[in-house]
């Protein structure tokens, strides 16, 4: 059977709110993929980005991956439940099904930083082509794909998400401001980083990812 090619439409998308947002997400926000900042503090002394308490103001920087980052993991949660299921090879279940479990342990640290941040536990980024986002016609065509098919479908899809979800976090630690979110951004490219070279050595990855 060949090798499908994932391709995915073209979006329009607007530039980012700030300089640092580029190199957060690595892309333009689309449109009306907005963010939001909790008030400025009252004067307190200046303090550096490690001695930041979880309260601080978010930057553009901090919301944008928070807001990234939860419908990334969210959307990735749904492939890794077919792929537990429907997989040909048990490694590759087994690989699922611990991946799934990591990435709900994320969402249970992400949804609370949302709403530190004073942010909507949404998907602002609905109906727009992020990448390393896996999209309801990539679900479509993984559960329309059987066997081998299947399992291409997965690796590619899987990698993608780790790949990019692990750049804009890195991007976080390097230009964020809070605490709480740039420790959470090193923990998820540690697990990132752990994933994608446990995916190198599947049954099938070298073939599916080239």
């Amino acid at each position: 059977m060949s090798h499908a090619t994932r391709s995915r439409p073209p979006t329009a998308r607007l530039p980012v709110v700030a300089p640092i947002l580029l190199a957060l997400l690595g892309l333009a926000a689309s449109a009306g993929c907005s963010t939001t900042t909790e008030p400025a503090p009252a004067a307190s002394p200046v303090r550096t980005a490690a001695a930041l308490s979880p309260s601080t103001s978010s930057t553009p920087t901090d919301a944008a991956w928070a807001q990234l980052m939860t419908p990334m993991n969210e959307k990735a949660l749904a492939l890794l439940t077919l792929a537990a299921d429907r997989a040909t090879e048990p490694l590759l279940r087994a690989f699922a099904t611990r991946l799934h479990s990591g990435q709900e342990a994320e969402l249970g640290r992400l949804r609370p930083l949302l709403a530190r941040m004073g942010l909507p536990d949404t998907d602002v980024h609905a109906g727009h082509d992020m990448p390393g986002m896996v999209t309801e016609a990539d679900l479509e065509a993984a559960r329309a794909a059987e066997g081998a098919a299947f399992d291409r479908l997965f690796l590619t899809g899987i990698r993608d998400h780790l790949r990019h979800s692990a750049q804009v976090s890195r991007s976080e630690i390097t230009a964020g401001a809070r605490a709480d979110a740039k420790q959470l951004a090193a923990a998820l490219v540690t697990a990132r980083e752990a994933a994608l070279t446990e995916l190198e050595g599947l049954p099938g990855a070298a073939q599916a990812l080239g």
